[in-house]
């Protein structure tokens, strides 16, 4: 059976552009003979909706879109995703759904009967868990086991649910799993969820025909990497991560494809599996999204000289082009003549204009205001942080007069343990390195001067720091990175408490000091902009813990 699979970039919402999108892709799927063409999970209103579902209109277009799909399906069948009504009276009013669509019309429709609750996903907010009977549907002659995402996910050895839906239906008898899905990237998912894929086919013995989303949606990234397996768990063509693409694959191929080169996907560092070249793709493509879906064009940064704002300001170059992205070197007295002459170099390199502007007029009379109030006080956080804020005050000046997007700068280890100021360096409409450890920035860092020098030597080399006062380095507050880094991993990744961590080899007093500071710092990341999710557990939606509590103040 030739099955298109439809990997898109879809925009939640739009509901005409989405439709449209599918309608060519039909068209084209066509033009190759193919007999379905599988779309991802909810491909009609885009993935997630989340509170948009509560729209009745929202609905309406929804189904609106699907009956204009299905119009369409003539000469050939397809898969796509939506909710749809529930009207047996009884639980919640939607399910997340899949229609089959042949013969101009909705030939089936499978509810999705496991919903994620977890980590940034919550569908049972919205939809009610499939009741019904497991059945198989019909399509160009075959019996197929029609999934939705997580349906799949529950397979040993790590059962999450205590219903089974594809050992239900593999009862029947199908010729085929196909699974629709809505798998957002992190480093380590790309190997789970193919993992997840083969166990299925190999257990059952069926070919897996799997479509996933690919494009940013705020802060999650869909990576794509469709694929089909056979029916020895084997992958026997696999499409292209992050970009869109549609494939036309045959059912009856069992070749598989070739395993990829050693060392194309390797564990560096603390994180197992962890593909610095993939994570660099996935957030260049979060940036191009984010701009391209909200309909804008041009970035700032605040460009200090040092690593974050380097890499930082490298991924913007690449996601939007240098002519669209503007950087700003906000020097004070406090600045380093190096720190300068890095971020210049930095901008050449690139071919990026750049603007210079000192704060030392601002910090002035900053200073020169305060004074009555300040007079024989020793200079403190205070003055460090009305540094941070003027640096702030002037990204969004240019932000608003000439519409920049400000990206925030600041790395995953500074947002943990609070090394950051509210209202000045974590100012931004979206942050682009939140999600990597400072360790990781590096690693990044290393990753983009591999062919070239692209970011000077010195910004990768020199201690960090906020250069703030004089003299001043991160390791005058923070433990070293590379020591801090694990302990944060584990805690934020792992979950692993204060005595888990002792006993894993950690010292004592810096485990305390930094959990303390993670758990007191809440109240500064529920201010924060988006974060470009990029690992199985990022700040945001998905790590949800109270700003006020006691465990390990």
């Amino acid at each position: 059976m030739k099955i298109a699979l439809a990997q898109l970039n879809l925009m939640i919402g739009d509901f005409e552009g989405n439709t449209r999108k599918i309608l060519e892709v039909l068209a084209e799927a066509r033009d190759q003979k193919a007999s379905l063409v599988v779309f991802p999970e909810l491909s009609v209103c885009g993935y997630p909706p989340r509170d948009f579902l509560e729209f009745d209109d929202f609905i309406r277009q929804s189904q609106e879109s699907v009956d204009r799909i299905a119009a369409a399906c003539t000469g050939i069948a397809a898969i796509v995703g939506s909710p749809s009504l529930n009207t047996s009276g009884k639980g919640k009013p939607l399910f997340n759904s899949a229609f089959l669509l042949q013969d101009g019309k909705i030939s089936d429709v499978i509810h999705k009967t496991l919903l994620p609750n977890y980590d940034v996903f919550d569908e049972y907010r919205y939809f009610e868990p499939n009741q019904e009977t497991a059945r198989l549907v019909n399509c160009c002659g075959r019996k197929i086991a029609l999934t939705i995402c997580e349906d799949l996910w529950n397979i040993s050895p790590n059962p999450l649910y205590v219903r089974d839906p594809m050992s239900e239906l593999s009862k029947l008898g199908p010729d085929l799993i196909i699974n629709i899905a809505a798998s957002p990237y992190s480093y380590l998912q790309q190997k789970e969820r193919t993992g997840i894929l083969s166990r299925n086919a190999a257990k059952y013995h069926l070919p897996v025909v799997y479509v996933n989303h690919v494009g940013g949606q705020t802060e999650l990234l869909f990576d794509g990497g469709s694929m089909l397996v056979n029916a020895s768990g084997e992958i026997v063509q696999q499409l292209p991560s992050f970009e869109e693409k549609l494939m036309t694959v045959d059912t009856g191929s069992s070749i598989a494809c070739p395993t990829p080169e050693e060392g194309t996907d390797t564990a560096s560092g603390i994180w197992p599996g962890d593909s610095i070249s993939s994570i660099r793709s996935a957030l260049v493509m979060g940036i191009r999204d984010y701009f391209r879906k909200l309909h804008f064009t041009k970035a700032t940064l605040g460009l200090s000289g040092g690593i974050d704002s380097a890499v930082t300001l490298v991924l913007a170059v690449e996601a939007l082009g240098k002519e669209n992205v503007l950087p700003l070197l906000l020097p004070s007295k406090f600045s380093s003549e190096h720190s300068l002459t890095d971020a210049i170099d930095l901008c050449r390199n690139l071919g990026v204009s750049y603007h210079k502007v000192p704060i030392d007029e601002s910090f002035a009379a900053m200073e020169h205001t305060l004074k009555p109030y300040f007079e024989g006080l020793p200079f403190n956080l205070a003055e460090e942080n009305m540094q941070a804020r003027l640096r702030g005050v002037i990204l969004m000046a240019f932000s608003n007069k000439f519409g920049y997007i400000l990206l925030n700068t600041s790395n995953k280890s500074e947002a943990a343990v609070g090394y950051g100021t509210l209202y000045g360096d974590m100012c931004g409409g979206l942050s682009v390195l939140g999600d990597l450890y400072k360790t990781q920035v590096y690693q990044l860092a290393n990753l983009i001067n591999a062919g070239q020098e692209i970011i000077p030597v010195n910004s990768i080399t020199k201690p960090p720091s906020a250069e703030l006062r004089p003299g001043q380095k991160d390791s005058d507050s923070l433990p070293e990175y590379d020591i801090l880094d694990p302990i944060l991993f584990e805690y934020i990744e792992h979950r692993a408490g204060p005595d888990e961590l002792i006993r894993k080899g950690f010292d004592e007093a810096t485990v305390k000091r930094a959990l303390k500071l993670v758990n007191t710092n809440e109240y500064k990341r529920y201010q924060s902009p988006p974060v470009l999710r990029v690992s199985p557990k990022a700040f945001g939606s998905g790590r949800r813990l109270p700003i006020v509590g006691k465990y390990l103040s």
